[in-house]
């Protein structure tokens, strides 16, 4: 599993890399590789106001769909407009190419409900015992 460490992340499985005020979003790799071969993402509006823990996304693969998460809230400012047509990056590069949206996040002491990446591959380690 990979987890990179300048990286937090929720119970749910969505990470979230900060650079200054902006925020880029996705699923973590064990999210994708648990969902498998994705085949569809449904993204939140640029401009569109998020809550944290409030529902923003969907993801659609051949097993399953699941909700996203906004892992902190704020303001969409971007989306990743790749994965209309390759959603499979989220599968391939799921930290880099296959990120959701950036959002210009808009209160520093939420995220101190998110997890380093030591923690979180703990949570996921007692999720698979």
């Amino acid at each position: 599993m990979n987890t990179p460490k300048n990286i937090l992340y929720t119970k749910d499985h969505e990470w979230v890399r900060i650079e200054g005020k902006i925020a880029y979003v996705g699923i973590t790799d064990y999210a994708a590789h648990s969902l498998g071969d994705i085949t569809f993402v449904e993204l939140p509006k640029i401009g569109e106001v998020l809550k944290q823990s409030a529902f923003c996304a969907t993801v659609e693969s051949v097993k399953a769909a699941s909700d996203v998460y906004a892992p902190l809230s704020g303001k969409v400012v971007g989306i990743n407009a790749q994965l209309a047509t390759n959603p499979e990056l989220i599968n391939q590069s799921p930290y880099e190419q296959g990120y959701f949206f950036s959002m210009e996040f808009s209160n520093e002491a939420e995220k101190a409900n998110l997890m380093d990446a030591v923690a979180y591959q703990k949570y996921v380690e007692g999720l698979t015992k």
